[in-house]
């Protein structure tokens, strides 16, 4: 059985954490540019302009590409048959605390709001897979896209277009407070709390990449019409681009419910992944 320690994870995963939040992932730059391109608001497309360009100079001059850092989240999926020799959670409650070491602390106690002072302790997700492999994936969630979050419980009866319903009724209410173009994490199916978790997992697919399924690309690729068909816009200046992507997770459920879940990602999307 293959063997790591878990403090050998500590300062790669710190320093990839760090890089991640100077640098917005390549891919939704890459959207950024497109929605430039094809926006109709010359109020929008300044407004583009503006995040493309604040996103360069955060990355030539190794500055946080938004000052709200984020609350770490981080999806780990360790091999069945790989031992973890040591405390594998301290250990990565340490890489995210030496990875914020100079960026902005925002976790606080819910009730005293006391904070924390070292962005720990980190959301984190197990998963047993199969092999000898442990992969973290890392998710920076502000609050001002977090906030703008909704599960809705649904009946069987809504539904596809009860979850299109959902997913524009969730975006509408947010306007621009999630500082749009957005991303959309979309959890179907399963519990309250594990569609929730879904929505989440959804945001760490690569952006604009549809599913496999073709039922649910199509479903994908109809919310991001519809929502882009709001009118939001970049900002919330009104244009043809409120959301970049939108990506659907689903577990089977009870045959009574349908939970709908929705993540809202803004354009600083900072995350990365590392396997060991």
């Amino acid at each position: 059985m293959k063997e790591i320690q878990a403090n050998t994870i500590i300062m790669p995963l710190a320093q990839e954490i760090k890089h991640a939040l100077m640098h917005v992932d390549e891919t939704a730059c890459a959207l950024l540019k497109n929605a430039n391109n094809r926006e109709t608001s010359p109020l929008c497309r300044w407004a583009l302009e503006q995040i493309l360009e604040n996103d360069r100079i955060a990355a030539e001059s190794n500055a946080y590409a938004c000052q709200d850092c984020g609350q770490a989240v981080l999806f780990v999926s360790v091999g069945q048959d790989l031992h973890v020799a040591g405390d594998l959670k301290a250990a990565l409650n340490e890489a995210v605390k030496i990875g914020y070491t100079d960026a902005r602390k925002s976790v606080a106690d819910p009730l005293t709001r006391i904070n924390t002072k070292t962005n720990t302790p980190a959301i984190l997700h197990f998963d047993i897979v199969p092999g000898d492999k442990l992969t973290v994936q890392y998710l920076a969630k502000g609050a001002g896209s977090e906030n703008m979050g909704r599960v809705y419980m649904l009946t069987p009866s809504k539904g596809r277009q009860g979850i299109i319903d959902a997913v524009l009724d969730c975006v509408t209410r947010a306007g621009s407070s999630p500082c749009p173009p957005i991303f959309l994490g979309v959890g179907i199916g399963g519990t309250m709390e594990k569609c929730a978790v879904l929505s989440k997992k959804a945001l760490l697919r690569e952006v604009g990449t549809p599913r496999e399924n073709p039922e649910i690309a199509a479903l994908e690729a109809e919310i991001l019409q519809k929502v882009n068909e709001t009118g939001i816009g970049a900002q919330g200046f009104g244009g043809s681009v409120t959301a970049l992507s939108c990506a659907i997770e689903t577990a089977p459920t009870h045959i009574g419910m349908l939970p709908v879940a929705i993540t809202v990602q803004c354009h600083s999307d900072r995350r990365c992944t590392l396997e060991f």
